[in-house]
């Protein structure tokens, strides 16, 4: 972000001459504050731009903390803030949605996740260029961090399953093609959840194996009590620095290759392909009417379109879209205005989101959520959660969601191996580097 998460326009940048974060404090960083109850690690993996703050925030302990679920949630979150003019991190839930709108979930949810959950942190560090400082707490921290014996957990073999069949997928891709064929959406971010029963991970060495195997500009490590998120999410929702928004969705995906040449060749075809402009245009589109509800009339403007920006699995289609914010209004309210993201609903939203709960057959809970921070200068800084395992130790259970956009030119079987390239991240850190897809 920028403080932390970074912006994709033009600006990516991984590994560049930047002083990195000694990897061993770093683990112990992340174990010291697993040790509370409730933490938040946000880590930009040393992908940077002029205007960061922070490469790295990590929050542990709670002072303060809010669990907010209904109509209203952020309301709830709004008092909060005012009440704790200070830093926050939290997890925005996707169903918050029922909240906004006239929407229900009914689908199964093993995760139970809150809706809303921020808190004000006991200890906040920050670090830049491989400098740490201690925003929150003892100066003295990081000396006492560095002699902190981070406890390796054991990670039991992962028996993970397809909460919906492949033919299932396919039937479902179909049928949600016939509603655009009829007009009711133009497209929609079709999702299908792997998960595990009687699961057993180390969180910390997950995560670590996570990042290492994919590491993300938005990545992020949410504890609350006994549930996890564990994200390597390369997609920010939103930020607000100043007076000024920024979204920035990600709608295009290809596979990368280990051949230069034909690496190249394939992120010069996803910037071509009119399949991928017209879903990222869409978006952008309802990204542009989002910001409208919060932003001074005419100054929403897409400052990138279809930029390609390369990952360690994928090459992604990446725009931007920012705005000025309206001075008269909340900037909780900013976030509201474009809850849930247009990444991961489709459009008309309404309808979208309708027919996603019709066709899913999960609750979505935390991902396609968004994780993140506000500042004490009332700035903020927002995921979203994709890419993500979330895991609930104590019921030994473990999900994750992967998913894309579904047009008219949409391939059901094109779309189903996209899901799978999606999540061969998440496979290969749960169950091994050479595990096949389903």
């Amino acid at each position: 972000m920028a403080v932390l998460f970074f912006c994709a326009m033009k600006c990516y940048n991984f590994g560049a001459s930047m002083t990195k974060l000694d990897p061993v404090f770093k683990k112990q960083l992340l174990g010291w504050a697993n040790s509370f109850e409730v933490c938040c690690m946000l880590d930009s993996n040393a992908y940077s731009d002029t205007n960061s703050k922070y490469d790295l925030l990590v929050a542990a302990g709670a002072c303060k903390q809010l669990t907010a679920t209904g109509h209203q949630a952020f309301e709830e979150l709004k008092h909060f803030y005012r009440a704790s003019p200070g830093w926050l991190f939290g997890l925005l839930a996707y169903d918050l949605k029922n909240g906004t709108e006239a929407l229900s979930s009914q689908n199964a949810d093993l995760m139970d996740f809150p809706d809303l959950f921020f808190f004000a942190p006991e200890y906040l560090i920050g670090v830049k260029q491989g400098h740490i400082e201690v925003l929150i707490g003892d100066p003295a921290l990081p000396a006492q961090i560095s002699t902190f014996n981070t406890p390796t957990g054991d990670t039991g073999p992962i028996d993970l399953k397809p909460r919906m069949s492949r033919d299932t997928y396919l039937e479902k891709v179909r049928a949600l093609k016939e509603h655009i064929r009829l007009g009711d959406i133009y497209e929609v971010t079709f999702c299908q959840e792997f998960f595990a029963e009687h699961a057993v991970i180390d969180p910390v060495s997950v995560y670590q194996d996570l990042s290492t195997l994919s590491p993300t500009p938005f990545a992020g490590f949410f504890k609350i009590k006994d549930r996890y998120v564990l994200s390597a999410s390369p997609e920010r929702f939103l930020s607000k620095r100043n007076n000024h928004l920024l979204s920035q969705p990600i709608k295009g995906t290809a596979k990368r290759s280990t051949d230069p040449a034909e690496d190249e060749n394939i992120r010069r075809q996803l910037r071509n392909d009119k399949k991928e402009q017209a879903e990222n245009v869409m978006i952008v589109d309802l990204v542009r009417n989002d910001l409208t509800k919060s932003a001074v009339p005419g100054t929403v403007k897409v400052k990138e379109l279809f930029g390609i920006y390369s990952f360690p699995q994928v090459h992604q289609m990446i725009s931007s879209i920012s705005c000025e914010l309206n001075p008269e209004l909340d900037l909780i309210d900013a976030i509201k205005n474009t809850f849930p993201m247009g990444s991961m609903t489709g459009a008309p939203k309404i309808r979208a989101m309708e027919l996603i709960e019709r066709y899913e057959e999960s609750k979505r809970g935390a991902y396609s959520g968004a994780l993140g921070y506000i500042d004490p200068a009332g700035d903020f800084d927002f995921n979203v959660v994709i890419r993500s395992i979330l895991y609930h130790q104590s019921g030994q259970r473990l999900s994750f969601q992967v998913g894309g956009a579904i047009t008219y030119a949409s391939d059901p079987q094109k779309e189903y191996e996209e899901c799978l390239l999606k999540a061969s991240a998440m496979i290969k850190t749960l169950k091994g580097l050479n595990e096949q897809p389903f």
